[in-house]
């Protein structure tokens, strides 16, 4: 059970991610939604899949969140001749010592940046799945533990496909979440030619926040309560995918788990010790329509996954509001009672 001190830390932190979201905001102009989401998944320790057409700011918001904060950052250009060494690391043969010595390769990093991640070899591609997942890479059968904390910022683009590789079913599943940042509102368009016309936007940016700042963040974050209501609205949501007539393909128990991982990290951002139907609601097209498969009538009938998600919404029934929130704590012995809201009297 989650202590009060806990709590106050928790209040704390959450002072700390709005500083992230702010110094973010300030270069990716009229798009908080945008800037929210890549922070929540941040916080709940996913990966970010942004997908749009050019020159909307893709790679602007992977570099901007990365220099928001003091961590090791990599960037890592796609094209079709990018090895899977370039991005996991190589062991060379030291003739010196006569022993072989591993190159550590671009994944190394706390925040990694893969632009145009589409552009390299489904080989390549592959070179993610274990760091993605398992926050490890194993090369010649030793392992070696990846920073924490780790997220991977992809980039791609779904309009060209001339030159490209789609992602596999198997790669989409492991990026948390999906984003489109969009065009920016007229008004926000000359206030980003007023600002950032003459200079570069990320030039003046200066990290807001540290590695372990962030770190202290996730852990808090994982003590957000989650209601079993919560817990079972969320399986059905996923359970309805999988039955739904124009889809072949449902989300996967992993798109369960981050569902509820990204739900709690947008609670502890609304400053909140309990997630709520409204956190799961508002993040089930980012989190699960990336990873669904219309079938061909769907396609046919121009349905999108996006919109079959916010019908499956409109369908599952929402837990009631007494179920909600953490039971009360009871009274510590020779202590105060508490509140119904877990706070002392």
């Amino acid at each position: 059970m989650t202590t009060y001190d806990e709590r106050a830390s928790l209040s704390d932190l959450t002072s700390t991610a709005d500083d992230v979201r702010r110094s973010v905001e300030s270069v990716i102009e009229g798009k908080p939604e945008a800037v929210r989401l890549s922070l929540t998944v941040l916080l709940a320790e996913g990966h970010l899949l942004i997908e749009d057409v050019p020159g909307v700011g893709k790679t602007m918001l992977a570099k901007a969140l990365a220099k928001s904060v003091d961590c090791s950052v990599r960037r890592i250009q796609f094209t079709p001749d990018l090895l899977p060494s370039d991005i996991t690391g190589v062991s060379v043969y030291d003739q010196q010592h006569r022993d072989f010595e591993f190159k550590p390769g671009a994944i190394f990093a706390q925040i990694v940046i893969g632009d145009e991640i589409n552009r390299a070899s489904p080989k390549t591609q592959s070179a993610l799945l274990e760091s993605m997942e398992e926050r490890q890479v194993t090369i010649d059968t030793q392992t070696y533990e990846l920073p924490s904390p780790f997220m991977v910022v992809a980039t791609q683009n779904p309009i060209e496909m001339e030159g490209t590789y789609p992602l596999p079913e198997a790669q989409r599943d492991r990026f948390m979440a999906r984003l489109s940042i969009g065009y920016p509102s007229a008004a926000a368009e000359l206030e980003m030619l007023d600002v950032h016309g003459g200079i570069s936007p990320l030039g003046d940016l200066q990290p807001v926040a540290h590695a372990h700042d962030i770190a202290k963040l996730i852990d808090a974050v994982r003590t957000v309560h989650v209601a079993d209501s919560v817990r079972r609205y969320a399986v059905d949501l996923v359970t309805s995918t999988r039955q739904h007539p124009e889809l072949r393909l449902g989300a996967s128990p992993r798109a369960t788990l981050h569902l509820l991982r990204a739900a709690k990290a947008a609670a502890a951002l609304a400053g909140r010790e309990f997630t709520l139907p409204d956190d799961v609601q508002a993040l089930a097209v980012p989190v699960l329509a990336h990873r669904l498969l219309p079938t061909a009538q769907a396609q046919l009938n121009r349905r999108t996954a996006e919109q079959i998600v916010a019908e499956i919404l409109q369908q599952v029934p929402v837990p009631a509001a007494d179920m909600q929130r953490p039971p009360p704590m009871p009274p510590a012995y020779g202590g105060a009672p508490h509140s119904p809201d877990g706070r002392r009297f």
